[in-house]
């Protein structure tokens, strides 16, 4: 069954902490550009269509689509720069992929040195023809990170008004909160969805909580498994979640949504969709609440077992 989504469908705007980054509820990740083989016009139009409905805030990092995402976006805003002041701009360093673009590469590795963040601080602006980032995040925790010189790092570019805001994402409770008492993070963007609960359990979304910060979600519909997945918890869970948006008569993926945006420490889902659809369907998440025993028997179907 589908449902027909709200005609007044409109992205609500959330602070990641008090008084610090405003992004909309729901933040377009665009890694997957390269693949959607759009002319500049529907890259315009893409971006156009998304503030319109209220999501602002677009997702990148330095190296997706082997270093040609950001590149295509910046295409976007400098055949239509009127856009660039309407929207929130995030990108991550700390990643050096093998890459034909990058023949210096001889092993895939991360690399946090202050030079490193900044030279692709810098490079990302020239990419996304900009003159600042409104956040930019360290992609992974690297075992060879000195917080003090991330830090140190971070304030230069804030200081030089390149990035207004700093977070990380993929890093523990312990490493973000390391790294937030020598420079405030607006964030850390982490993996959350029905069939990856870990942030639930591993103090991430607590720790997070207990600072006021709001997490960000990357594959909040676990890269599409949710829909394919031949997994047993997986087949049950789709029944249990389209019982819900059946009764609801929302869509499934707005069930999912909605569900993560439940939880207190306030979570902030990207999508992965070229399709303006698909990322209105994320919206309408925004828009109701699930009954608090929805909620869990999509928990209990996600894990396979009841609360103990």
């Amino acid at each position: 069954m589908t449902h027909a989504l709200p005609r007044d469908l409109h992205c609500p705007r959330i602070a990641t902490r008090a008084n610090g980054l405003e992004l909309s509820r729901i933040v377009a990740g665009m890694w997957r550009m390269v693949e959607w083989n759009m002319t500049v016009e529907q890259r315009v139009a893409l971006i156009e269509q998304c503030v319109a409905m209220g999501v602002t805030s677009f997702d990148h990092a330095d190296i997706y689509g082997n270093y040609g995402v950001e590149g295509l976006f910046g295409e976007a805003l400098r055949a239509q720069p009127s856009l660039r002041d309407r929207i929130q701009l995030v990108s991550k360093c700390g990643i050096k992929l093998l890459s034909n673009k990058r023949p210096e590469h001889t092993i895939q590795h991360y690399d946090t040195t202050a030079s490193h963040i900044v030279t692709s601080a810098e490079e990302s602006l020239r990419q996304l023809h900009t003159d600042r980032l409104d956040l930019l995040l360290i992609h992974r925790p690297d075992p060879l990170m000195d917080f003090d010189e991330v830090a140190e790092a971070f304030t230069r570019l804030k200081q030089a008004g390149k990035v207004l805001h700093v977070g990380v994402s993929n890093f523990s409770r312990h490493q973000f909160e390391a790294l937030n008492r020598r420079v405030e993070l607006a964030t850390n963007q982490v993996e959350f969805s029905p069939l990856h609960v870990a942030p639930m359990f591993d103090e991430t979304f607590d720790g997070l909580q207990d600072l006021g910060i709001a997490p960000m979600i990357w594959s909040p519909l676990a890269g599409g498994r949710l829909f394919t997945s031949n997994e047993a918890n997986a087949e049950n869970l789709r029944l249990v979640v389209k019982e819900i948006a059946d009764r609801l008569c929302q869509p499934f993926a707005s069930v999912i949504f909605a569900w993560i945006m439940q939880l207190p420490s306030h979570p902030i889902p990207l999508t992965g969709s070229g399709r303006v659809e698909a990322i209105a369907v994320a919206v309408a998440g925004t828009s109701f609440k699930l009954s608090r025993t929805d909620w869990f028997a999509i928990l209990r179907a996600a894990r396979g077992h009841e609360v103990a």
